[in-house]
Order: C-alpha cells, then sequence, then structure tokens
C-alpha cells in the first residue's frame, strides 16, 4: 500500500471517487480522502468462552512488551529504533476487543491456536454487538465465513441456546467450522447451504439473525488490495440485487419480535440505504430501530454517523414517488449507522437493525422448553441409572463382551452403541458425580451419528430433523468410533474446561512445550502422571488432546493443525 493520500488515491477507481465527490462535502471529502494516507489498524477479540479477559489482556500486554524490546534491539544494531511498545488500546464498541501494533503478529503465538483471541477488524466486530444475542436464544448468522460474527455471537450466547452459522461457499464453510473449533464452541451448528434453502427449513424460527451481506468491498479498499481489483459499477448493482435477496430470505426465519442486523463493509448507497428502502416498503411488518437509542451503545462517542437518506437518488430511488409511506420509510434510514474510516478507528461498514412486528417470545420458550426437558431428562436419568449401573457392572464381569465387540469391528454400530461408549468415556475422564448430567451438559439434548462420529445437537435443535441439509458441525463433535474403541474429538478438548477433566497439563503461552506441542511433538509427563486422556492447556485455553503413558504426554494434536519446525517462540 502507498504511504500518502495522494498515491493512494492514484489507485481507487475513477467512477468511485467520482460518486464519493458528489456524495460527500469538500471538507467531508477531503477527510475521507486522507484517512488512505494513514496505516490500517490492527485489532483481536478476546475469547470469554475461553479466556478471562484481564488476565489474557495481561499475557498479551507482556508478549507484546517482549518482542518490543527485541525488535527495538535488532533495530537499533541496524540505526533504526523502533518506539517501545503501547499498552494495547480498546476498541471503544467492544468490550473483548483490542488493537494491537503492526509487528506484534499475535497469530503466530500459542494463544491463538488454543482459542483465547480471533482476529478480527474493529468495525466488523459491530454488528455482533449490534444482534445483542442473549443466552438461550436461537440465532443465525447467515454469512459467516470466516467467523469473527459467529464467534462472538457464541460468546454472547454462553453455551446456552442455539447458533446456525451458515456459508454458501463449501471451502469458506469449512475454515468458519475450523475457526468455530477453535474457539471452544459447543452450541453451534455449521450449515454450507443457500439462503433459499434455508428458509425452507427454518420459517420463523429465529430470535436474532446477523445478514453481513456479501458487498462491493469499498470499506476494504485500505486493508485488501482484491477489493480494489473487484471493484465495478456494475458489481455494486450486482451486489445490491443479491443483498435483496438474502435479506427476503432472512426475513422469513425471523420469529414475530425479533431482532435482524444487516450489515455491509461498503459506502455505496446502493447496498445500503437503497436495499434498506426497498425492503422496508416491501415489508411493512417490519421497523428500523434506532441504533443510537439502543441500550449501551453511545454512537456519537465511537464517531458513529448516521445513515444518509438524502442519497437514495444515487441509489435510483425518490422517496416522494412511494408516498407518505416512502417518505416515512426513507425518515427511517437516520435511524442506521455509517462507519467511515476518517471518524473512527476502523474500516467502512454500514449497519441497520430491523424489527419483526410481534411480540418476542422464542428466548422463554427456549428457556423453559430448556427447563421441562431438563426435568424430563432428570427424570428418565434417575430411573435409568439402576439399568446403566447393572449394564456396566456386566461389562465389568466380560458379560456380553463378545457379541459387543463382534459388532463394534463389523463396523454395525448403532447410536445406542456409541452412546454407552461416550458414558464410559465420560465416566472415566470427565469430573462429575453424576455421568448422566456430564453427558447432558456437554453432549446436547440429542446425540446423532454421521459415519462413526459421534454428535451433541444442543436443546433447540433436539427437534428438528437435518436431513438432505448440507451440514459439516452438527452441534459439538464429541469423538469417532475406531475400532471398537471411543476417541474424543479435537472439538471435544477444545471445548471443555480443565476443571471439567480427571487430567490436565499446563503449558504457559511463551514455554518451550507450548510451541512444542502445536509442531506436534510429544513431551515429558512425568513418571507419577496417571496414564490417559488428558487435557492439554496454554494458560488456561485448552488446546489438544494427550495420552500419558511410560512418563512421556503423546501428542494427539490433529495432523492438518501442526505447525512446522519453524514454529519457534522468538521471545
Amino acid at each position: 500500500m502507498c504511504d500518502s493520500a495522494e498515491n493512494y488515491s492514484g489507485l481507487l477507481p475513477d467512477e468511485f471517487l467520482s460518486r464519493m465527490r458528489q456524495l460527500l462535502t469538500e471538507r467531508e471529502y477531503a477527510a475521507f480522502l486522507s484517512c488512505y494516507g494513514q496505516k490500517r489498524l490492527y485489532s483481536l477479540r478476546l475469547n470469554s468462552l475461553k479466556a478471562d479477559r484481564h488476565e489474557a489482556k495481561k499475557l498479551l500486554g507482556k508478549a507484546a512488551e517482549a518482542s518490543s524490546e527485541i525488535k527495538t534491539e535488532a533495530s537499533e544494531q541496524g540505526g533504526d529504533r523502533l518506539p517501545q511498545c503501547p499498552e494495547l488500546q480498546p476498541v471503544p464498541w467492544e468490550p473483548d476487543g483490542f488493537y494491537y501494533p503492526e509487528w506484534f503478529r499475535p497469530g503466530r503465538l500459542p494463544w491463538h491456536e488454543a482459542g483465547m483471541y480471533y482476529i478480527q477488524e474493529a468495525s466488523a466486530m459491530a454488528p455482533a454487538v449490534l444482534c445483542d444475542a442473549q443466552p438461550g436464544e436461537r440465532v443465525l448468522d447467515l454469512c459467516a465465513a470466516p467467523g469473527g460474527k459467529s464467534t462472538k455471537l457464541a460468546a454472547s450466547l454462553q453455551g446456552r441456546g442455539i447458533l446456525v452459522a451458515n456459508e454458501i461457499h463449501p471451502e469458506r464453510a469449512r475454515i468458519l467450522s475450523s475457526n468455530l473449533e477453535r474457539m471452544g464452541v459447543r452450541n453451534a451448528l455449521v450449515t454450507n447451504e443457500s439462503p433459499q434453502r434455508l428458509a425452507s427449513r427454518f420459517p420463523r424460527f429465529f430470535d436474532r439473525i446477523v445478514v453481513d451481506a456479501p458487498c462491493s468491498g469499498e470499506g476494504m479498499f485500505r486493508k485488501e488490495e482484491e477489493a480494489l481489483s473487484n471493484w465495478s459499477p456494475e458489481n455494486v448493482r450486482m451486489c445490491a440485487q443479491r443483498q435483496t435477496e438474502i435479506l427476503e430470505e432472512a426475513a422469513s426465519m425471523l420469529r414475530p419480535g425479533g431482532r435482524l442486523v444487516y450489515s455491509t463493509c461498503t459506502f455505496s448507497p446502493e447496498e445500503n440505504e437503497g436495499v434498506i428502502f426497498r425492503f422496508l416498503m416491501e415489508h411493512p411488518g417490519f421497523s428500523l430501530v434506532s441504533i443510537p437509542d439502543l441500550p449501551g451503545i453511545r454512537a456519537e462517542e465511537w464517531g458513529f454517523a448516521c445513515g444518509r437518506p438524502e442519497w437514495l437518488p444515487y441509489a435510483g430511488i425518490e422517496p416522494d414517488c412511494f408516498g407518505e409511506e416512502g417518505l416515512k420509510a426513507a425518515g427511517q434510514l437516520r435511524r442506521t449507522l455509517r462507519l467511515w474510516p476518517h471518524l473512527l478507528n476502523g474500516e467502512g461498514h454500514f449497519a441497520a437493525v430491523l424489527r419483526k412486528d410481534g411480540l418476542l417470545s422464542a428466548a422463554a420458550d427456549a428457556r423453559a422448553g430448556t427447563d421441562a426437558r431438563a426435568d424430563s431428562r432428570d427424570s428418565r436419568t434417575r430411573a435409568g441409572n439402576a439399568e446403566k449401573e447393572e449394564r456396566r457392572k456386566k461389562k465389568e464381569k466380560g458379560k456380553n463382551r463378545t457379541q459387543r465387540s463382534g459388532k463394534r469391528n463389523s463396523g454395525d454400530l448403532s447410536l445406542k452403541d456409541a452412546q454407552h461408549m461416550w458414558e464410559e468415556f465420560c465416566r472415566d475422564n470427565l469430573l462429575s458425580a453424576d455421568v448422566p448430567d456430564a453427558v447432558a451438559d456437554i453432549g446436547g439434548e440429542r446425540l446423532c451419528m454421521f459415519g462413526g462420529a459421534l454428535f451433541g445437537l444442543p436443546a433447540p435443535a433436539a427437534g428438528l430433523s437435518l436431513e438432505g441439509l448440507r451440514v459439516l458441525r452438527a452441534g459439538l463433535h464429541l469423538g469417532t468410533v475406531n475400532r471398537g474403541r471411543f476417541e474424543p474429538s479435537h472439538a471435544l478438548a477444545m471445548a471443555l474446561d480443565r476443571s471439567e477433566v480427571c487430567r490436565y497439563a499446563e503449558f504457559e503461552g511463551d514455554s518451550p512445550q507450548a510451541y512444542a506441542w502445536i509442531r506436534g511433538e510429544s513431551v515429558a509427563a512425568g513418571a507419577d502422571r496417571d496414564r490417559g486422556w488428558t487435557l492439554v492447556s496454554i494458560d488456561g485455553c485448552s488446546i489438544g488432546w494427550g495420552k500419558a503413558n511410560g512418563g512421556i504426554l503423546k501428542n494427539h494434536y490433529p495432523k492438518g493443525l501442526r505447525k512446522g519446525s519453524g514454529y519457534k517462540s522468538i521471545y
């Protein structure tokens, strides 16, 4: 990227500059153009599912300070002194968001692999904040990859309720699933479907929906050179049409009283005010929520600007042609937000919060349903405890072992058999006096199998049929039945806390053992360590499974995630 606004503006499309010059006043345009001469900012969001905010910030600050000292020393030897590391600065609108210096590179640290934080552009944090998901709700992230908003939504749910994270592109859907796994999310479904297919399966199902719509990316010109090369007026118009179609499907999946957050990372009125205006005209049951009036939102203090209904003509819309309703809808557009890179520390974004008429009862229904199912589950498990205990004793005595072994090795394994093996794993490895409760808390309300893989569906999805849907992650992947044995999954390890397991090993994030573990190397375990599955964590954040045997902690970190031999600490 270029060092000055003048040099950078030469890279910006002429038609884009011409349009922005028409939209903005002379002073606004000068300020807007000046931001392209400034370096972009870098930020991350701490993961409250796995990390304590204050401890995590302290560890990152310590690592940044050590990195700064080393880089300063190296630069002084070369005659170019770097400034000392500043304290990590908070992102105003995201309590867990922090800016960090460009040279810090937190993505190379073991804490990143352990899911302590997610590297995310600051403005992109805003839509999930505006969604304000609450524990127990049903939430949809319709255009979810790579997962920044989904992982924040999951953190807001605190493991209760359900998150459906959808991505239409298969490869991006796999990245989304991987990021949800890394962040330790238990109650998410990852789907690879079109909005139309999802809408046919989830009518009026969700309490809250986020549509971070695919767009022309004008707000990312400073961050992503690809956005520059792909821009054209034709692409802007195509994006606006696609956004309208996606929003239409999202609206049908929202429950009465629910909240729908629409966002883009572009400046164009066609994709922002224009899309929302047309939606309001075609959906009289929806209205715009005044974002500055939402609890906890300090829009003016943060540098958030309101939407610009006066720009509708640039989107080919004359509100007065729609009569009184058109003028009313246009007036509502000032309730939307625009995030400008020259007014705040972030890139360009647009956001609108839509509310569907009616009373929202979904959260109460979900909680009541969960409580009812929990009561029912408790009565069932108590009634079945004697039977399960008897089965366990029979297994210990060796009764029916031949029949069970034959079934396991034949590949004709039933869900009931897999559930027994999962319960045995819980009994041997999890810290809980009541195994049925532990199984339900971790594995969800309903178990299901895909091939030999066992998944736990969150309670709100217990009655859903997933048949015919492209599902990459059906809740939490608990493990796989392989050659008659239950092998716990990496996803399960990432979702567990050390307080939930019988055996764990703890490494510090700047230790040689932490780096060695992520390279896939086994480490010394100590002769007195109990044999069996051991949860490995880095400064309290789980990183995977090990298996202690003979004084060695054998590494079960997935081969596809392992780093090369060059993955070493620089501190």
